[in-house]
């Protein structure tokens, strides 16, 4: 099985491929326009968004995008294609994110979704994320849910791995 994260450019033939079958998924639920927060292409770009894509066996799969803060990284435009979900590309993104955000010296994650987004909410439950209050600019809004999740674990593994070993 070949499996292969590789960062973009959000304007990148793959990322505009992909943020184009997630926006026509995202257009089929009645979310009213002041609840719906996806960047554009062109707003990732401005912003800065660290944009990866994920291949399986050699078929563009999934992408996902981080956004740094000063104590946190925002997940924008995570998407894994139908037909590839449940074969753990999503948790693999969401890992590579993460780990991303802690080289970037941040352990905090965080994310917005829409209520209708069930897959995404399991997989970000099952991931331990934690439901929390709106962050940075969001507002309330009952279309959607805000996450995050702490990632001590891996900013000790990181700390870890760059000590000498001691025999």
């Amino acid at each position: 099985m070949s499996i292969e994260v590789v960062q973009v450019a959000p304007d990148s033939p793959e990322a505009i491929e992909l943020i184009g079958e997630l926006d026509e998924h995202l257009m089929g639920h009645p979310y009213p326009a002041q609840s719906r927060h996806a960047f554009s292409v062109e707003k990732l770009l401005r912003e800065e968004v660290v944009f990866f894509v994920t291949w399986y066996e050699g078929k563009l799969a999934g992408c996902g995008g981080i956004k740094m803060f000063g104590d946190y990284g925002e997940v924008k435009r995570m998407f894994v294609r139908p037909e590839f979900r449940g074969m753990g590309l999503g948790k693999l993104m969401l890992r590579y994110l993460a780990l991303y955000a802690v080289r970037h010296g941040t352990n905090t994650v965080r994310l917005e979704t829409g209520i209708y987004e069930v897959e995404a909410i399991g997989l970000y439950e099952r991931c331990g994320f934690q439901r929390r209050a709106p962050f940075g600019e969001y507002v309330e809004d009952p279309m959607s849910i805000y996450f995050e999740k702490h990632l001590p674990d891996f900013r000790r593994q990181q700390d870890e791995e760059k000590r000498p070993q001691q025999h």
